[in-house]
């Protein structure tokens, strides 16, 4: 194998778990050469500001979602390449254009694929995931623009809410009867969806969008009632799919959908570590969990780069996830299903919301408040014996 390129450090995805990641083998590696294979054309950066800051802040630019990987000794980037296989035998990888490339530590970080519908390959559709699907809607976006946004998670509300706070109409597509449904509970739900009414988005739900075409200057989505709707573009923001081709093929062992890994983010090779979207890991205070949020990718990502260069540190951080719509901020640890049954706690803004399942506390929604993370976290670790004494035990900051 004496002509195979070899590096200490090998990282399989470019996005913020790699970022990340080369953040924490350098705190124990200063110099060890690490290569980062990446699907996409840009140096790793913060995808939650493609959706909310760099449309809200004008203080804030595109300079400074990098993350800053690209500013370490010794990194090297290949861009725009897939890995094909990995030999876990001899501790390599083959990459697309053919090349071997030898590794000590390999980490997968392959990350999500975002889902798609049917439809031609069209400039004015963004399946929106990318840093380059943000500078497309950009020259999309304003005066006399009608973005057609399909799909009620993450992507399409912040999307619906940052473009129209940017002089641009939106409507959005989805299946479910109501916005938010299956997702928060109905008073909650309810002041959800009234905001974004309020601030002009215009609601199609109970429509599954099932393709689009293009017609002369405008584009058509079809939904699977035939109902057909005009955009100038389209966002498809139908949630994603873990990308675990290359773990299964490599028959590492696999949990959740994703890959598991221990409490030190190995995989079931000790020289293969896996981190963010993908990684089945055993939580603290959840239990077995596989989170696809970016709180978990920069912490997951920092420690599992640590590990690699030796450091042996227990993942001990249970993510949070979070979302800003217009004028909601809200923030979840856990388990936040509206079928379980909950517990609210009213407060003068907004919502603390408590939820149990079998009378046990496995999540907690906060809506509108400000509150010390480290303080949710703590009351799901050690909930009170008695669920009434729930409310309240939460301090506002």
């Amino acid at each position: 194998m004496g002509d195979a390129r070899s590096y200490k450090y090998v990282i399989v995805g470019g996005g913020m778990v790699a970022g990340y990641a080369i953040k924490g083998i350098r705190q124990k590696d200063p110099s060890g050469s690490i290569l980062v294979i990446s699907k996409e054309a840009d140096v790793p950066y913060e995808r939650p500001a493609l959706t909310k800051k760099l449309w809200l802040d004008n203080e804030f630019t595109e300079e400074d979602i990098k993350i800053g990987a690209e500013n370490h000794p010794n990194v090297t980037f290949k861009f725009n390449t897939t890995v094909n296989k990995i030999n876990r035998q001899y501790k390599t990888i083959m990459l697309t254009d053919n090349p071997t490339i030898h590794y000590e530590q390999l980490l997968l970080a392959t990350g999500s694929e975002p889902r798609s519908i049917k439809g031609p390959a069209d400039p004015h559709v963004l399946v929106f995931r990318k840093w380059s699907d943000y500078r497309k809607l950009r020259k999309f976006s304003g005066e006399n623009q009608h973005v057609v946004i399909i799909g009620g998670g993450y992507v399409g509300t912040e999307l619906a809410s940052s473009l129209t706070q940017n002089n641009t109409k939106v409507t959005m597509i989805f299946p479910k009867k109501k916005l938010g449904e299956g997702k928060f509970p109905e008073d909650i739900r309810a002041e959800y969806e009234a905001t974004f009414k309020k601030n002009g988005v215009e609601i199609l739900s109970n429509q599954l969008a099932q393709s689009y075409q293009r017609q002369g200057d405008h584009l058509i989505v079809v939904t699977k009632d035939g109902l057909e709707i005009t955009a100038d573009t389209i966002i498809i923001g139908l949630g994603v799919t873990p990308r675990i081709e290359l773990a299964q093929d490599s028959k590492l062992i696999l949990a959740d959908g994703g890959v598991k890994v221990n409490k030190y983010l190995q995989t079931s090779d000790p020289s293969i570590w896996s981190a963010g979207d993908i990684a089945s890991y055993p939580d603290q205070i959840l239990g077995r969990q596989r989170i696809e949020h970016v709180d978990h990718a920069r912490f997951s990502g920092e420690l599992v780069g640590q590990n690699m260069a030796g450091a042996h540190l227990v993942y001990k951080h249970t993510p949070y996830f979070y979302s800003m719509i217009f004028d909601i901020s809200w923030k979840a640890v856990g388990n936040i299903n509206p079928v379980l049954q909950s517990v609210f706690d009213q407060r003068n803004h907004g919502y603390i919301i408590y939820f149990l399942d079998k009378d046990k506390l496995v999540g907690v929604l906060i809506w509108n408040v400000s509150v010390d993370l480290d303080d949710v976290r703590s009351l799901l670790a050690d909930p009170p014996a008695n669920n009434n004494d729930l409310v309240g035990s939460i301090k506002e900051k």
